[in-house]
């Protein structure tokens, strides 16, 4: 029984930061801090599967920043395309600020545009990911700490 509520609660969990990394409006934490709460999961696991979930949600919107950059644009929906002067004062910001912007992509605002525009830019998908994986850990090691720290 334990082992099937482990597996449901890291699924949950990979689907909640998944898409909370996407363009898509969603909140990972929530989830990940309930989770540690109701002590069903190894916290270790649960944490790996939120880091490795989120990082993967991000990937997508680097994948949605390259197809942009090579003119699919008009075939995303239209609520995926971005606004042509907010994402070129993006790319600006990127340009200038480089490969340290991402680690963080896990800001609530901010951070998932940042994510499809180094997609857009070209920026290397290996060091994007890496980049990305150590932002995303952080916030979820230091939600851990902090959830340890009130329990």
């Amino acid at each position: 029984m334990l082992e099937q509520l482990d597996l449901s609660a890291l699924g949950l969990m990979a689907g909640a930061a998944f898409v909370a990394a996407t363009l898509l409006p969603a909140q990972s934490e929530v989830v990940f801090v309930g989770l540690l709460a109701a002590k069903t999961v190894d916290p270790t696991l649960l944490f790996i599967v939120a880091s490795l979930a989120n990082t993967a949600g991000s990937v997508v919107n680097w994948w949605l920043g390259r197809l942009i950059a090579t003119g699919g644009v008009e075939r995303l929906p239209a609520r995926l395309r971005p606004d042509p002067v907010r994402f070129a004062k993006a790319q600006g910001w990127f340009a200038r600020f480089g490969w340290p912007s991402l680690l963080f992509a896990w800001l609530p605002i901010g951070g998932d545009p940042l994510t499809l525009v180094a997609g857009s830019l070209n920026y290397p998908l290996l060091r994007f990911i890496l980049l990305v994986f150590i932002g995303k850990a952080a916030r979820y090691a230091l939600l851990w700490a902090g959830w340890a720290v009130a329990a």
